[in-house]
């Protein structure tokens, strides 16, 4: 984990929901984004702009440079067929969702 990141603080992320099998799938996830010349955050907010039934997305800053990423992010929402399935494979298909049991209840 990138020093200073949100999952290097307590009360962040789980060891639980940073096992060996989703950080695989992080990577590769990471390795989508890296083949978009974006990072993996930018890769995400792209991911939730690219339906245009979506007016708006809160997004987080703690810096003026990760909001000028985060904007960045704003001019690649195309994704390809194979850019699609490669994140279903990764993030739907392998059922990664660190917010369920926040979710449900």
């Amino acid at each position: 984990m990138p020093e200073g990141s949100r999952a290097t603080q307590r009360g962040s992320l789980t060891s639980d929901q940073l096992s060996e099998e989703t950080l695989r799938h992080v990577q590769a996830l990471a390795e989508v984004a890296r083949g978009r010349g974006q990072t993996l955050a930018q890769l995400a907010i792209s991911w939730v702009l690219r339906d245009k039934r979506v007016t708006s997305a809160l997004l987080g800053a703690s810096s003026v440079t990760q909001l000028e990423e985060n904007l960045a992010a704003t001019a690649k929402t195309e994704f390809s067929a194979e850019e699609i399935a490669e994140i279903d494979r990764n993030a739907v298909d392998a059922g990664i969702n660190i917010w369920a049991a926040s979710s449900a209840g």
